[in-house]
């Protein structure tokens, strides 16, 4: 590659450094950051900003943002839960502590609207780290444009401010190394900084580490059958493949809470039962919903291209593919994994319509173009977003008046997708439980939970807790027993939400 503006690769990349008169850095630079593909990319980009949706409505930004500024307040790193009333002082991570620091300093530049912005800001580099890495397989822009949109229609799934974003990020990361490799060697030398970073990111550097394994083992294989054609690695690149993978291994100590940061996924996948069992995006795959569709007929068109091209594939291509889909089919977040690994796949599988054409080489005019799409960006960058009380995912913001002043004598319980919003809007209230399932799950609130909202010993489990407010959705059925319920008066309500208070002693 001539220099990382450009998407050309290989010998376009050559070709265009021997036509560019030597000497001239500006028109080389030129030629290679303002190419065609790149204005593409660009327009893809603000087609994808316009459908990122202008809402912050997710439970979990908003104890991210408080970590973040619990953090670089106090220049510390929180060991202990600081929230809640029912976990208070028990030992917890703040896993993915890295992630959050982006978020908070959008916040702390541009309040809401920056931690929109960095949304937005991982979202399409994620997306475009997809684009690029079709492109760079398939040569075929047509074919990267396709498959670059049912990567982006599978992402939709985590499109939100979500540290998992940061995760994809370094897996893109990772691909676009392992890409490297395969012709610089020396380039896996960037895998243990990569790891070492991940960790402090998000879990999700488990699944890099199971694609750097299978990568190593695929590569070692000598394997041929129909359109499987798998070369062993060179003795060097097996070597320094190895050894910067064990290197991998031991950066994932690099972290503020050792091994334990090291076994969390682990902790998640065996332990965290109730967490994966009732979290929407824990689910199966639906494939009644649009996710499901697109991802099926994503497969059934490789299925077919396949069987009419015969594309060579190596053994690490299959392997990527299958981890993808099984991982998306499994649990519905990762539609968006199979979006990066499975679409480069696919773009190489489809074929150019009529003969390619070179780019015709008008810097000027594709410099041009990319600051037109550079305004449209502006002009749609949003300046109010939508509010967080509509939707299906309403938060209490009509109460935030009344609850900046409400310092509750007694114990105070929220539906947990709250929670968070609470430790954000209104740190006085310590809540019973929010999203950080986990904590909750470990001394069994979690469980009390879910049997409290199911109407399972509600009033009993609410003497269990000692509570003596219920700030609850108006429609929830929590509500409407405690307006059947004698013992309990509203002290306030609007249209979304509805706080009881205890009028008889409790038990």
């Amino acid at each position: 590659m001539a220099d990382d503006c450009t998407l050309e690769t290989g010998h376009e990349a050559a070709d265009s450094q021997v036509a560019s008169p030597a000497g001239s850095l500006a028109p080389r630079l030129m030629a290679n950051c303002f190419t065609f593909p790149v204005v593409i990319a660009a327009v893809f980009a603000w087609v994808i900003f316009t459908l990122i949706p202008q809402s912050l409505a997710d439970p979990d930004i908003w104890w991210h943002l408080r970590n973040a500024q619990y953090q670089l307040q106090t220049h510390s790193f929180i060991q202990r839960d600081m929230y809640s009333f029912t976990a208070l002082g028990a030992p917890w991570m703040d896993h993915e502590w890295l992630a959050e620091i982006p978020f908070y300093l959008g916040w702390r530049a541009m309040g809401d609207r920056g931690v929109y912005l960095v949304m937005a800001a991982a979202i399409l580099a994620v997306l475009l780290g997809v684009f690029y890495l079709a492109y760079r397989r398939s040569h075929n822009l047509g074919a990267t444009i396709v498959v670059s949109i049912v990567a982006a229609l599978l992402a939709t799934v985590s499109f939100g401010p979500r540290t998992l974003l940061f995760g994809w990020i370094l897996l893109i990361l990772e691909l676009i190394v392992l890409e490297r490799v395969r012709v610089h060697r020396h380039s896996a030398w960037a895998l243990p900084a990569l790891f070492a970073v991940w960790v402090n990111t998000h879990g999700s550097w488990v699944i890099g580490l199971t694609l750097l394994g299978t990568f190593i083992v695929c590569g070692s294989i000598r394997f041929s059958m129909g359109t499987i054609e798998n070369e062993p690695w060179m003795r060097p690149q097996l070597r320094t493949l190895i050894v910067t993978s064990l290197m991998s291994v031991a950066a994932l100590f690099a972290n503020p809470y050792g091994w334990r940061l090291v076994a969390y996924p682990f902790n998640l996948a065996f332990h965290q039962k109730l967490n994966i069992a009732n979290v929407e995006e824990w689910k199966t795959l639906d494939f009644h919903l649009m996710r499901g569709k697109v991802l099926l007929i994503a497969l059934a068109a490789l299925f077919l291209l396949q069987i009419i091209r015969r594309q060579r594939w190596a053994l690490y291509e299959l392997a990527f593919l299958f981890i993808g889909v099984y991982s998306a089919f499994t649990y519905s977040r990762f539609c968006f994994l199979a979006g990066i690994l499975a679409m480069p796949i696919l773009a190489q599988d489809i074929p150019s319509l009529g003969t390619p054409r070179k780019d015709p080489n008008r810097p000027l005019l594709n410099f041009a173009m990319l600051v037109a799409v550079a305004g449209l960006f502006v002009l749609q960058f949003p300046k109010k977003l939508q509010p967080l009380d509509a939707g299906a995912a309403k938060f209490p913001v009509k109460a935030l008046p009344f609850l900046s002043t409400f310092h509750p004598q007694g114990n105070f319980f929220a539906d947990y997708l709250w929670g968070g919003w609470f430790i954000w809007n209104v740190p006085q209230i310590p809540d019973m439980l929010d999203s950080r399932v986990d904590i909750f799950e470990y001394n069994g609130t979690f469980k009390d939970y879910l049997d409290l909202i199911q109407l399972r010993n509600t009033l009993g489990l609410l003497d269990k807790y000692h509570i003596r407010y219920v700030f609850f959705a108006k429609d929830s059925p929590v509500a409407y027993l405690l307006t059947q319920t004698h013992a309990w008066k509203v002290d306030y309500q609007d249209d979304t939400a509805v706080l009881f208070e205890r009028i008889a002693p409790t038990p």
